[in-house]
């Protein structure tokens, strides 16, 4: 088996995590051998325990004992994917202690319906960070304006957040300030629990690509046209340069005494969806250190059988300014594509979330008549 993501890590300090999981990935062992491939931490989201739950029956016997025992369709969501979640804490917890805290992550998210209720998701990231209970379990909240307080507020009680669905380098900001806040409120009262907290700051890759691409192909000059493809690496190497940027200087290193980690950038929707791309493009081109990028099955599959080792992040970061300025030029409003790919975003796992909701109440009812 290729080593290629072992050395990601090894040789340029990027943990590679799945994103993705269900039950067979768990019960066949397969999830270890995973890890064991290099595989560092792992994420999910609803629309991935949508597919798991709905694309199998591996989930009929627990689910069965739940309608039994009268729980609601909402309930039982929460047990089926709780036992999923666990059992894939189980697998990387030696990797969580071997690293030091660094990786052996595992993500799972808040009901995506309370993405702009601000003290509804501070609630329901605590209830469940609580109900999980394991130092290497991270709570993935959206990172839309209302997010931001719930983020800071999490971190500030030394609780480890993945946030998700950032599309704009402002709102990155916000992110990285909401985390460097939150740690210097726990460093006021109980400065010990800081060394313990992590968190990554999710950046949704493809999805950037695919949505100015269309507005360039739309505009059609020479110069849209030669723009495509270039601006979700370029908003990405940008944001990397925010993140060395605001984890230095005097303020960062106060927490960084204290044994604080940063908030590393976590490069997600990285499968290529534009055929005419390589299938490792959102790899190959996000390589760097304090990095996270997470993986779907085929694309650890491609990365793995000819994906292209190096430091990239850092590279070429005058072309991607140009690149990212041009776009303006080209009528691409950067700001509005990252507003619409945000409520897109959200709207798209509420979706999956009711979507399964509905389908396990129609399930429990077959089963109790």
């Amino acid at each position: 088996m290729s080593d290629r993501l072992k050395r990601l890590f090894d040789e340029f300090g990027q943990s590679p995590w799945l994103d993705n999981l269900k039950r067979g990935y768990i019960t066949s062992g397969e999830l270890k051998r995973v890890r064991e491939s290099g595989i560092r931490g792992l994420t999910s989201n609803p629309t991935i325990f949508q597919k798991a739950i709905q694309g199998s029956d591996d989930y009929a016997e627990q689910f069965g004992s739940l309608v039994k025992s009268q729980a609601s369709a909402l309930d039982s969501y929460w047990e089926l994917v709780l036992q999923d979640i666990r059992n894939a804490l189980d697998v990387f917890t030696p990797l969580y202690e071997s690293s030091g805290g660094l990786d052996g992550f595992v993500s799972v998210e808040v009901d995506p319906g309370l993405a702009h209720q601000s003290e509804q998701t501070l609630t329901a990231a605590r209830q469940l960070h609580e109900r999980i209970s394991r130092p290497n379990v991270m709570i993935k909240i959206p990172a839309t304006q209302d997010g931001i307080s719930s983020i800071r507020s999490m971190i500030s009680e030394g609780r480890n957040v993945n946030v998700t669905l950032i599309f704009s380098l402002e709102r990155y900001q916000e992110v990285m300030n909401a985390y460097i806040e939150g740690l210097e409120i726990l460093a006021i009262t109980q400065a010990k629990k800081v060394a313990d907290v992590a968190s990554v700051a999710s950046f949704f890759i493809s999805r950037v690509d695919t949505d100015i691409d269309r507005l360039l192909e739309a505009n059609g000059s020479d110069a849209a046209l030669s723009l495509c493809g270039t601006a979700a690496i370029a908003q990405a190497k940008l944001a990397y340069q925010m993140f060395t940027q605001t984890f230095s200087g005097p303020r960062w290193s106060k927490l960084a005494q204290l044994g604080a980690q940063v908030q590393r950038p976590l490069w997600a929707s990285t499968s290529t969806k534009n055929p005419k791309y390589s299938d490792t493009l959102y790899v190959d081109e996000l390589i760097g250190p304090h990095t996270v990028n997470t993986l779907p099955d085929n694309t650890v599959a491609a990365f793995s059988d000819h994906g292209n080792l190096g430091l990239t992040i850092t590279q070429n970061l005058d072309q991607a300014h140009s690149q990212w300025r041009q776009l303006a030029d080209c009528g691409v409003n950067v700001a509005d594509v990252a507003l619409r790919l945000e409520r897109e975003g959200v709207a798209s796992f509420q979706k999956s979330f009711d979507e399964l909701i509905s389908v396990l109440t129609a399930k429990a009812l077959e089963l109790s008549q």
